[in-house]
């Protein structure tokens, strides 16, 4: 059996580089504003001289009754049109007035608070515009019902309630940091203090605020949350000339909002999310409907990321949209999102690139989407479930090893040859394999879950053989070593969330103590080396004895490091897998249950 290749030809290519573009006020429109709101102030003074307003009668009201005398051929009685006209003109004065006064209120305020006066009114503009012409206006009516264990209780251990304490006392310094220094930008320079962008989302904003949402919400941080929701529903603009990532948006944007509306059931993040999967249709436009990796949202050209095989697609890219899509369906009533990630579509790459075979970074969250579909689906897309197996059954064969100290590892496959080498984006297979255990085909149950106890025990060991007792971003078996990386480049920490997850996932099957010790440690070691006066930052050399950080607090130490470190020390019933299944950015999203068939149709 072949494990599938990290990369598939798509086709075409789109050559043209699209820049991203903004919009900035100048002083031209301070200028505009302040000489209109003189003219103003110069007209509306006639209105109040004294003979002004009986000229302004014979103009406008005279001539028009004269006019209606000439058409009907009759005389109008002027002792009711005096009554009315001057009604009119009392109308007139009173509306002058209040225009005379707001163009002198304008004429004595500064540059700098009319810049914010028609910032103000461009919100305003852009709220009450919000929809118009869009699809979104027509979303059906959804009787929201939070699905169970939307919430938590307190731990009755004293000790684990102030480890739970701690962690969100962590979430609680980021997420001020963040807002004090980086508010709207994608994410935050903890050492620098200021905002920080990758080219991942190109000119879109606010990926820490809707990465985040649903920790806020778990941790019940509602002020925050409450705050969040505001700056989506006033700022989060889909509407721009941006290339961006389809698979970083879809799992941190779209993931967020979904799960942000699951929780807290406002509406908001329900009309986001659909307005988004809407601008990312056009990314399957290709010859064989892989959707490309790059997309411009506002013309809806794509084109794969240059340095990938030949242009070809990356399997975890294209193959880690499914469970986000599905809930468009649920939540839009449009099929359409459900059949560009159905496999029943007879979608088929023209070639294969089997160069490089990973369960790793490019391929990793594509192994995992085959079993959450299956889990999403109330357990009824049998393809998924079969599809998933037997890729296990793959990588238990051709990737899977065990070094000489005993230690399981998960190798790669590059160039014909196995390489010795596992990422810490592969640690997440060891909550993976736990998580589809019990479903294990000829009673492999107790099999896979011994499996993912060994692979957990060889990330940990990737942490505990570092000086900061934190894992590096690779670490290698062979040349005499274990579970160490022998690379400069392989040796940083940038907060990723992968082995925090197999600890949390493993905790909830086996209630081994073990578990959240290791998880507690990290936790020293993060509040030790990565936290600094304005945020958590990641370090270049988990070896050296003095941190050198990097200046980056990522997103997803917010979506995911710190909201697993939190349910590694909450009970089972809060976030209960029965209800919810994780997308790959640890954004908790309903099972669709069997009693819903149009949805769970499109599942299979």
């Amino acid at each position: 059996q072949d494990i599938t290749p990290l990369y598939f030809k798509s086709g075409r290519h789109a050559h043209n580089k699209l820049v991203p573009t903004s919009f900035r006020l100048t002083e031209k429109f301070i200028l505009l504003l302040v000489f209109s709101a003189f003219i103003t102030l110069c007209f509306g003074a006639i209105f109040f001289l004294p003979d002004s307003t009986k000229l302004l009668s014979g103009v406008f009201f005279r001539s028009s009754s004269v006019e209606a005398e000439t058409r009907t051929g009759t005389v109008s009685d002027t002792s009711t049109g005096t009554g009315k006209d001057e009604k009119i003109l009392a109308k007139i004065r009173k509306d002058h007035e209040k225009a005379l006064l707001e163009a002198k209120d304008t004429l004595q305020k500064g540059a700098s608070e009319i810049k914010q006066d028609i910032k103000s009114d461009k919100e305003k503009l852009a709220l009450n515009g919000q929809g118009k012409g869009a699809k979104t206006d027509s979303l059906p009516f959804v009787q929201y019902e939070r699905p169970p264990g939307a919430t938590g209780h307190e731990p009755a251990d004293p000790d684990i309630k102030a480890k739970r304490a701690k962690i969100k006392e962590m979430m609680q310094f980021s997420w001020d940091n963040y807002k004090r220094y980086a508010w709207g930008s994608n994410e935050l320079r903890p050492v620098s203090k200021q905002g920080h962008s990758s080219n991942l989302f190109g000119s879109l904003k606010g990926a820490t605020i809707v990465d985040a949402l649903d920790t806020l919400y778990i941790m019940e941080m509602y002020d925050e949350f409450e705050a969040a929701t505001e700056w989506v529903e006033r700022n989060l603009d889909f509407n721009m000339n941006a290339e961006i990532s389809v698979f970083e948006v879809n799992i941190r944007f779209v993931g967020g909002l979904l799960s942000a509306y699951y929780l807290s059931g406002k509406e908001v993040f329900r009309r986001k999310a659909v307005e988004l999967g809407e601008k990312l249709l056009p990314a399957f436009k290709t010859p064989t409907g892989i959707p490309w990796a790059l997309l411009n949202l506002k013309s809806g050209i794509g084109r794969n990321w240059p340095w990938a095989s030949g242009g070809s697609s990356i399997l975890a890219e294209y193959g880690t949209l499914h469970l986000e899509f599905m809930h468009l369906s649920a939540l839009s009533g449009r099929p359409v999102f459900a059949e560009k990630v159905s496999s029943s579509s007879g979608v088929t790459p023209l070639r294969a690139d089997h160069n490089h075979v990973s369960v790793g970074g490019l391929g990793d969250s594509f192994y995992e989407y085959l079993l959450k579909a299956w889990l999403m689906s109330d357990k009824t897309d049998e393809e998924g479930k079969k599809l998933y197996y037997d890729a296990l059954q793959a990588i238990e064969k051709n990737l899977i090893r065990k070094s000489s100290g005993g230690l399981t590892y998960i190798a790669e496959w590059k160039g014909g040859l196995l390489e010795h080498k596992m990422g810490h984006l592969t640690c997440f297979a060891g909550g993976m394999i736990a998580l589809g255990a019990d479903g294990a085909p000829d009673d492999k149950t107790g099999h896979q879950m011994e499996l993912a106890a060994e692979i957990t025990r060889t990330c940990h060991e990737s942490y505990t053989r570092t000086s900061m007792k934190l894992g590096p971003e690779a670490f290698r078996f062979d040349g005499g070593v274990e579970a160490i990386a022998t690379r400069q480049n392989e040796k940083y920490f940038i907060l990723r969330p992968e082995v925090i997850e197999t600890y949390m996932y493993m905790w909830r099957f086996t209630h081994d103590p073990k578990y959240r010790q290791w998880g507690w440690e990290a936790v020293q070691a993060l509040e030790k080396y990565c936290r600094v006066v304005g945020g958590y930052s990641g370090v270049r050399d988990v070896y050296a004895n003095t941190p050198n950080h990097d200046d980056v607090q990522q997103s997803f130490y917010l979506a995911e490091t710190l909201k697993y470190l939190y349910l590694l020390f909450s009970d089972d019933d809060h976030l209960p897998f029965e209800h919810w299944v994780f997308n790959t950015e640890a954004h908790p999203l309903p099972v669709i249950k069997k009693q819903n068939p149009e949805i769970a149709n499109k599942l299979k």
